[in-house]
């Protein structure tokens, strides 16, 4: 029995993708001055083919169109083309890092905020609207 909508699910993953993207962007900033150091991100488009390839589907009938699942990802993260900022081989540009931070946390406040109302709505209805 699923006691929860699958809201809760997406919102999850939702919030994975944030963290994740949160922690290559602080990744690439510590390394702003490392010599030859790539810039990394994070791609929604890989992790969701990620998620679709774990997914296990069952026949119960010979009729049925087989589900085949494709190659394994990498988890999202890839090294940014063959940009070069620095003249030792660095390829962070801070500025563009920061507005991506930036960006990223509003998404991250926002997704927060929207568990945190149905939450709020699970307890509202626990409670029996009281």
């Amino acid at each position: 029995m699923n006691l929860f909508s699958n809201t809760f699910n997406t919102l999850e993953s939702a919030l994975n993708y944030s963290s994740l993207k949160q922690k290559t962007i602080s990744q690439n900033i510590a390394n702003v001055d490392t010599p030859n150091y790539k810039a990394k991100d994070v791609s929604f488009k890989s992790m969701l083919q990620d998620s679709l390839d774990s997914m296990k589907a069952y026949r119960t009938s010979p009729k049925h169109i087989e589900f085949e699942n494709g190659p394994g990802g990498t988890g999202g993260v890839f090294t940014k083309s063959n940009q070069e900022y620095n003249a030792n081989g660095n390829s962070v540009d801070v500025d563009k890092e920061m507005s991506d931070l930036a960006e990223n946390q509003l998404y991250y406040n926002a997704v927060a905020e929207i568990l945190s109302g149905k939450f709020g709505s699970l307890q509202s209805v626990i409670k029996g609207g009281k």
